[in-house]
């Protein structure tokens, strides 16, 4: 009682002009709305930019009629962290529980409470909640508190009730652990509901939430707000991306399955998916990197992979555990730190960098951070989709596990289609240099994934079984291979010498890979004829 009088002091003191005017503007269209601010004192302006009924699109208003899911799927830039935030404040005026989940503790600080348009931006200052960090939790001035919870922890979800609740990027959770536990506590007050804002991805939980019966749906695209978003964002962002995969999901929130040209399927990802990894015998981060760092950048690859035994059930031999996605758009100083920080918290035995951009770059500016971060460079001489493929085979033999999801990077994988021309999957060419590094060290390399794709074949009267793109092409004609330590840099076979590269690889025909494997050498790739 004591927090309502003290926000009810608070309050500004009525100004019936202004309300007389806030009246009469309400019953215009929103371009007619717009046109009539400059009819106000400055301080009903100072006013009128808090009244959320003024500024918002019909779409961006609750709802009418009866629901416990508002799902506001849309594209970037049409204004869903301003609709969470705002409905987030309406309901804390009459709810004691107004609880946040966002995809990751950072998204929740900084887009759904610091943001531009967060909850501190858009409360007046007599509504205005006090944002406790250490505690995770607001405070709000009439005593309503909301607890702050994060969808990569889904068991600090486990008994915490809710009266309200807004859930942030639905589809980039990476465990839907998490929303069964909100659904589960949202159980509080006479009318439980929660908005849900989002991108739509085509994942299981995002799909639940669509068809349940208790759901309202508002859909959105990027131009339905081009009047609030700064010019630049059309002459870059929408061009860059206007009639491709990724806009039509990112632009225009369409729900896209998979690619059926693509290398992977979403299907396989799931369905090999865990929850968490088993004890791990070997741990690599895989490095991508971007040279330049402005807004306009490729993001740097970085994706964090383990090797260790089969799930129960699966095919027996070594399995493999992506672990983490840590790719993003920053300055070489930047993404080193985070790709330290992943070595660390990962556990990681070494870290694999792609040098083709950056050259020696890569390991100075990790040695900056770490000088003892232990690093192997590697070198593409062939193409993505020939290094991609033999990984791609691992995913259809379901040696490939997912702990937990990772939205971005399934997206990259499920659209990569090696005949179509596109920008540089930054975080697919990570976990493929992650992958092979552990395939490499396994025991079992590429040629024996050809070998039992051969088998597969005879064994089906010479037709080559059913898969996707990436097991089509069983005609190896040569194998790379890796020197082993302190070895001899040439190699005879028949009456030719061959000398290995810079980096100790040499090519060799596939009938002479036993004796050399033998002798030490290892395989890095296959090579088509």
């Amino acid at each position: 009682m004591a927090d309502r009088r003290r926000w009810e002091a608070m309050r500004p003191a009525r100004d019936t002009e202004f309300e007389g005017w806030l009246e009469g503007a309400l019953q215009r269209p929103l371009e007619e709305r717009l046109a009539r601010v400059a009819e106000l004192t400055p301080a009903q302006l100072e006013r009128i930019r808090f009244v959320w009924e003024f500024w918002a699109r019909p779409e961006q208003l609750t709802p009418e009629g009866a629901w416990t899911y508002w799902l506001l799927m849309a594209g970037r830039g049409f204004g869903k962290t301003r609709t969470g935030a705002e409905t987030t404040r309406m309901w804390a005026r009459t709810s004691r529980f107004v609880n946040l989940i966002g995809a990751t503790s950072d998204d929740a600080r900084d887009i759904m409470i610091d943001g531009e348009a967060g909850i501190l931006a858009v409360c007046p200052p007599h509504e205005r909640p006090e944002y406790r960090k250490s505690e995770r939790k607001l405070l709000w001035p009439n005593g309503g508190v909301s607890l702050i919870f994060t969808a990569d922890e889904p068991e600090r979800l486990r008994g915490k009730q809710h009266e309200k609740l807004w859930a942030d990027e639905l589809g980039a959770w990476r465990y839907s652990d998490a929303w069964d536990q909100a659904l589960l506590g949202l159980r509080l007050g006479a009318n439980p509901q929660a908005v849900v804002t989002t991108t739509p991805r085509p994942s299981g939980v995002v799909k639940a939430i669509l068809t349940d019966l208790s759901t309202v749906v508002t859909r959105g695209t990027s131009y339905d707000n081009r009047r609030n978003l700064a010019p630049a964002f059309y002459s870059s962002i929408i061009t860059r991306f206007e009639g491709t995969r990724l806009g039509r999901q990112e632009l225009n929130a369409e729900l896209l399955e998979d690619n059926p040209n693509a290398l992977w399927q979403r299907s396989n990802i799931d369905h090999y998916r865990v929850k968490h990894a088993p004890t791990l015998e070997r741990v690599v981060g895989g490095v991508d990197p971007a040279v330049t760092s402005g807004e306009e950048s490729a993001e740097t690859g970085i994706v964090f992979a383990g090797r260790g035994p089969p799930v129960p059930g699966t095919r027996p031999g070594p399995h493999f555990y992506v672990l983490g996605d840590l790719s993003l758009v920053a300055s070489p100083e930047k993404w080193a730190r985070e790709v330290v920080r992943g070595y660390r918290s990962n556990g990681a035995d070494r870290i694999i960098g792609e040098t083709n951009n950056g050259g020696d770059m890569v390991e100075t500016v990790l040695r900056t951070v770490d000088q003892n971060i232990a690093y192997t460079k590697v070198t593409a001489t062939r193409g993505k989709a020939i290094r991609a493929e033999p990984i791609a085979a691992l995913y259809e033999q379901g040696r490939v596990h997912h702990v937990g999801s990772f939205p971005q990077l399934e997206d990259q994988l499920c659209d990569f289609d090696p005949s179509v021309p596109c920008k540089s999957p930054d975080r697919m060419d990570a976990l493929v240099w992650a992958l092979t590094e552990l395939l490499n060290g396994s025991g079992r390399g590429v040629l024996e994934y050809y070998r039992d794709l051969a088998e597969e074949v005879a064994a089906n009267s010479g037709k080559l079984p059913e898969r996707n793109a990436s097991a089509k092409s069983a005609d190896v004609a040569e194998v790379r291979l890796r020197m082993p330590p302190n070895g001899p840099r040439q190699v005879l076979y028949g009456s030719t010498m061959v000398q290995a590269d810079v980096d100790g690889i040499i090519s060799v025909p596939k009938d002479s890979v036993p004796p050399l494997i033998a002798a030490g050498w290892t395989e890095v790739a296959a090579v088509r004829p």
